[in-house]
């Protein structure tokens, strides 16, 4: 599935059922998937049943309340491959957003994911840092990055690498007047 402006009704209904089935083989309800996101009953159910498209940020919540990797929403296909062309990756660009990212990894049923992140200048990828469980690794490609650790401002030029534990709220952002670009690798697959 390639996703680059706007979301199609027919993806964000597959993304709904898919928000569901999760919910729904976790036991959960809407109130209490809603309280652990912040978001209202209503907008989760608008969402599930693909009336409301999430934003990149709604879609990380969801996926963090219910403890599944982002992309695990995005992607069409769970068949295993162990190559991924250049021309067969998932592509997640959200309207509005000013950040692209590339499924590198085959899929998201392994214990890493590698992903390519593209951002425009002055672009995060969050809008305040975040945490996600394990470990996380990225190696600057083009650009020059602030990373963000726990308080602590770190900034990478291309080539340069940084390893950090996914516990401690991190960011990144693009300090370059060019599109940053970098791999990131992360256990157990977060997206």
């Amino acid at each position: 599935m390639l996703l680059k402006e706007e979301m199609a009704v027919d993806e964000r209904e597959k993304m709904g059922k898919k928000i569901r089935n999760i919910r729904k083989s976790k036991n959960l309800s809407l109130a209490q998937v809603a309280e652990k996101i912040g978001k209202t009953t209503s907008y989760l159910s608008q969402v599930e049943r693909g009336l409301a498209e999430p934003s990149i940020t709604a879609l990380r919540e969801i996926s963090k309340g219910l403890e599944v990797p982002m992309f695990y929403f995005l992607m069409d296909s769970k068949k295993h491959r162990s190559i991924v062309r250049k021309n067969e990756r998932e592509v997640l660009k959200f309207p509005g957003s000013h950040l692209t990212f590339e499924l590198l990894s085959p899929d998201l049923n392994h214990e890493m994911e590698v992903i390519r992140v593209e951002l425009e200048p002055g672009a995060s990828t969050y809008d305040k840092p975040s945490s996600h469980k394990g470990e996380e690794f990225i190696y600057v490609i083009k650009g020059k990055v602030e990373v963000q650790i726990d308080g602590e401002f770190h900034e990478l030029d291309a080539g340069d690498s940084i390893y950090f534990l996914g516990s401690i709220p991190h960011k990144t952002t693009n300090i370059s007047d060019t599109n940053l670009v970098f791999i990131s690798a992360v256990t157990p697959p977060n997206f």
